[in-house]
């Protein structure tokens, strides 16, 4: 299937490594030109020169703080200037803190609204102007399987990223005559740094190795495995490219069967 992503320019924000990494080479790989920013300047500029010099595409790194308005609209206007109109966006942040309700005060709640609610307001309002220009485009936000099943000490992640998921379905009726899609993609268990680091923080609290902690949350996954980033990416680039031109509006789940909601 050719995904239409030849030269086409795709910002991918949080992109140094994870799943934004994954998605970042992955959309090189087919073609297209990639803006890749992160708030690590040295991680985010050699995470861009592996893609490079793999995928032979243009590759650019940025740095940039999604909670900062300024910072997003510089990186933006950036990337137009060295690559061109903005043809696609994945939406991507940190994740807030855990911790349960009363352990947050009016601080915690408003820096989590900043980072992952506004941030995903802010990169979308900033390249509007760019694929209203160019005739359309698609925006994919990265949320959390907490926006289905809430998880308990997630209380931050599950109100911030469910407001996400409403901004999706709600933009995605208002931009529709402007030939812009937008979509949310959703995580389970991949094999990222991200939930290695979880499963080494909760094997040291087992008394156990970090494999043995592996081996025992795969055994109650349906898949038997967890997710590889390169699975997870291939969704999420199919939902940047045309290949998808009449998808908008949905929340497509990669979780090797893990949730057992039915929407």
């Amino acid at each position: 299937m050719d995904l239409q992503l030849k030269d086409k320019v795709i910002m991918v924000a949080a992109a140094s490594q994870g799943m934004g990494y994954a998605i970042a080479r992955q959309c090189a790989l087919e073609g297209a030109k990639v803006s890749m920013a992160s708030r690590d300047k040295m991680a985010i500029e050699a995470a861009a020169e592996t893609i490079r010099a793999e995928s032979g595409t243009e590759v650019r790194a940025y740095q940039f703080d999604a909670r900062d308005g300024g910072s997003i609209e510089r990186w933006v206007a950036d990337t137009i200037v060295d690559l061109g109109p903005v043809n696609g966006l994945l939406v991507n942040a940190g994740g807030p803190p855990t911790g349960q309700f009363e352990s947050f005060d009016d601080n915690d709640w408003q820096a989590a609204f900043e980072l992952t609610l506004m941030s995903a307001v802010r990169l979308i309002r900033a390249v509007l102007p760019s694929m209203k220009q160019t005739g359309g485009g698609s925006i994919l936000t990265l949320t959390s399987s907490s926006v289905k099943e809430p998880i308990d000490v997630l209380i931050l992640s599950n109100v911030m990223r469910s407001g996400v998921t409403s901004l999706v379905k709600s933009l995605s009726q208002q931009l529709a005559g402007d030939k812009i899609r937008v979509n949310n993609i959703i995580p389970g268990l991949i094999d990222t740094q991200r939930v290695q680091g979880m499963d080494q923080a909760m094997a040291d609290k087992l008394g156990i190795s970090r494999e043995e902690r592996k081996a025992q949350v795969e055994s109650t996954l349906p898949w038997g495995r967890y997710g590889r980033p390169e699975e997870f990416a291939n969704a999420a680039t199919f939902l940047l490219s045309e290949a998808a031109s009449y998808i908008t509006g949905a929340s497509l789940t990669v979780d090797g069967g893990k949730m057992k909601t039915v929407w």
